[in-house]
């Protein structure tokens, strides 16, 4: 089969494995690195050339992984392989959001221009790649040599032109080869694109393999000093960690029984209630003392490198699902507190320095690089309030849907919306979700059948007064369509606006068959669209694609949408393509939930930070968010001293200072706003419908699916 060919390299993985396990850890390392040496020659983690890709993506990263294992177990002066496991981590790191950029290049041939053109022969050869594989795995199987050589021949002349045509890519196109074929930064590398001010930290998750125990390792990396060292927490520890912790700030995982169990079983306490000025509030458990020993895991083996730095954190395994806002850098005064007032004291870690996640960390020099000063010259633009459904048959919360469907029709104007921030609680999760799509289009009736979000109007409108912008720049209800944002970016007028704020569903890919984007619910095109072309360009899902080709010039785009940072190892991959997607359009910075966004709280997180950018230009994107975010902590109503209000929210992308400060905006300027009004915190428990199929009457902040 050749030297190359996906089973030499996995008999040659194997081969490492076992020498590890019988303590050989020279042999082990120089068969691991034989193995990504072939896998690297081959174009990386997640290539397109060659055998089928769900089987090579499986396994890629798990050669990678395993090669900073065997360096590890080789013990010795671990400064010298610092490069070498630095190089492995980030093609260990290089993940599924591969997917997605094979459908932006799906996208991009369909034009006629230069690109378009390379992009197709790319394609064409990579199809004629994976044929040629093909047709040598079945003459291996007849040992018929002479087809094997033809098929060995035909595979050198397809690579020889993909290189080619590669070097013709990156020449010419330097941007899309940039968010098409990633390849790892070398440690100085970093500490070139590095302020004095930041420090990169990596994390690595190794599973077990055979006998050989999993472990965690990091790299930290500042402008003048870079470590590698392998954590005491294991990946097992971490999730476990993460899952209690989160128990502690998603208020959906107290709505299921099985959920609620677990998270009971996990901190060994429940929701407690406390009496805050008259009201009854629920007080999600949040384990102070496991933050605390995350922290001390993590980041306390290198806190003399990143005391006081910006941090900027690219995330692994179950690290991804979790903000690093809420570890705390000292040990609290009690684990889980009883009273909302006992969290105001406590030494969060988001609230000391700035933080931001990287989707990768090669991503850090090309942000950089393109992350030039926005010449936009208008404030804001929200998009939310898609007109949907839900459910409307459902035999028992079809009055429901029914009503959140008329409200979100009547609040398709800014002065229609309401102030008071107050909405029925979200609607339940959709069942034949996993089942959008149809071929390449997303399915409109399915997408009609999204729960409606009345209350995004709201919150945007009430972003758009604080930034007093004129009130038609809220695309809302029938504006909210892909059909109007792309005749924005076409005629240029997106590209004029420094904040893209889209209030709506986010799906990500581990919750989709048959498409491997994520991406932004909006307005679907009415009942009964057939038309190809017409569905092509509106089916009502803005995919990572589609926004890969929009024209944008934004400092900030807000993703106040469920779950957008992603809770699971895809919801991240999903994240990071949605994350270069919005990066290759012409954004610097995105700001990301966590977790169901509590309304009330999210236009105070957003237009205080706004507000502090706006004060003071040069603090940064991270710097803004952890300022207003300390406001909420120390300013803000009792109920929101807990984390699960003032954290839900990450930047990721570029989010330290610029160079120099960005073109002033003519725009008006950032207004306080009247004080929002008091409303009862969120129940754990969603309105469940009388037998009239009615929901109880009372009022909730808003929590959005």
């Amino acid at each position: 089969m050749g030297p190359d060919h996906f089973n030499t390299r996995t008999s040659i993985s194997n081969l490492a494995a076992l020498f590890a396990e019988r303590g050989d850890a020279g042999a082990a390392l120089s068969y691991a690195r034989r193995t990504t040496a072939i896998h690297i020659e081959r174009g990386g983690a997640g290539s397109d050339r060659g055998e089928a890709r769900k089987r090579e993506v499986a396994q890629s990263a798990g050669y990678f992984r395993f090669h900073v294992l065997a360096a590890d177990r080789v013990g010795g002066d671990r400064s010298a392989l610092l490069p070498e496991t630095f190089e492995m981590a980030q093609w260990a790191l290089h993940t599924e959001a591969a997917d997605a950029v094979v459908q932006m290049s799906a996208r991009f041939a369909a034009g006629e221009s230069a690109l378009a053109e390379a992009v197709r022969e790319r394609q064409d050869l990579v199809r004629r790649r994976q044929a040629a594989d093909g047709q040598l795995n079945a003459a291996a199987g007849k040992a018929d040599a002479a087809e094997a050589e033809a098929a060995r021949t035909e595979i050198a002349a397809v690579e020889a032109r993909l290189d080619t045509l590669d070097q013709r890519l990156a020449r010419d196109f330097p941007d899309y080869a940039q968010l098409t074929r990633q390849k790892p930064l070398d440690v100085a590398a970093v500490q070139t694109a590095l302020k004095a001010d930041e420090a990169l930290v990596a994390f690595l998750d190794v599973p077990s393999y055979g006998k050989l125990p999993e472990e965690t390792y990091a790299w930290v990396v500042t402008k003048s000093a870079a470590r590698w060292q392998r954590l005491s927490p294991k990946p097992s520890q971490i999730a476990a960690a993460v899952a209690a912790l989160r128990c502690g700030l998603d208020h959906t995982l107290w709505v299921g029984s099985e959920s609620a169990d677990k998270c009971q079983g996990a901190l060994k306490a429940s929701l407690a209630e406390e009496v805050v000025d008259g009201r009854m509030v629920q007080v999600f458990p949040f384990d102070l003392a496991r933050a605390h020993e995350l922290y001390e895991g993590l980041l306390g083996p290198a806190e003399d490198l990143v005391q006081g730095k910006h941090l900027l954190i690219v995330p692994s395994g179950p690290l991804t699902s979790l903000p690093f806002h809420v570890l705390v850098a000292q040990p609290p005064k009690t684990a889980i507190p009883a009273r909302l007032a006992d969290y105001r004291g406590v030494a969060w870690l988001g609230a000391r320095q700035p933080i931001t996640v990287l989707p990768s960390i090669a991503s850090l020099k090309s942000l950089r690089q393109l992350a030039t000063t926005s010449r936009a010259t208008k404030l804001y633009l929200g998009i939310g309030n898609p007109l949907l459904d839900g459910q409307q048959d459902h035999p028992r919360y079809g009055a429901y849907y029914r009503k959140q469907a008329q409200l979100a029709r009547d609040k398709q104007q800014c002065q229609k919306t309401s102030r008071d921030h107050v909405a029925l609680a979200a609607a339940r999760p959709l069942p034949g979700f996993a089942k959008l799509f149809r071929g390449t289009q997303a399915d409109i009736e399915r997408v009609r059948e999204f729960s409606p979000l009345p209350e995004t109007a709201d919150e945007l409108c009430e972003v758009g007064r604080r930034l007093r912008v004129p009130e038609n720049e809220s695309l809302l209800g029938s504006r909210a369509t892909e059909t109007v944002l792309k005749d924005l970016s076409e005629s240029g007028r997106l590209a004029d606006y420094a904040i893209l704020h889209f209030a709506t569903h986010g799906a990500l890919t581990g919750q989709m068959q048959g498409a491997a984007e994520p991406g932004l619910v909006l307005t679907p095109p009415a009942k009964g669209t057939s038309d190809r072309k017409a569905l092509e360009r509106d089916d009502g899902f803005l995919t990572a694609s589609e926004i890969a080709t929009l024209k944008l010039d934004a400092d900030w785009v807000i993703l106040s949408a469920c779950n957008t940072a992603g809770g699971s190892g895809e919801s991240a991959e999903a994240l990071s393509g949605l994350a270069r997607a919005f990066f290759y359009a012409g954004a610097r910075g995105l700001l990301v939930s966590h977790w169901e966004v509590n309304s009330v709280a999210a236009v105070k997180l957003t237009t205080k930070a706004f507000a502090e950018m706006k004060a003071d230009p040069n603090i940064g994107r991270s710097e803004a968010l952890r300022r207003s975010m300390v406001a909420l902590i120390e300013q803000g109503e009792v109920h929101e001293r807990h984390p699960a209000y003032w954290a839900p929210f990450v930047v990721v992308g570029e989010g330290s200072a610029q160079d120099r400060p960005p073109t002033p905006l003519p725009t008006s300027s950032i207004i306080p706003g009247p004080r929002l009004p008091r409303t009862a915190a969120p129940s754990a428990a969603r309105p469940r419908p009388s037998k009239r199929v009615t929901i109880p009457d009372w009022r909730t902040e808003t929590l959005r699916p």
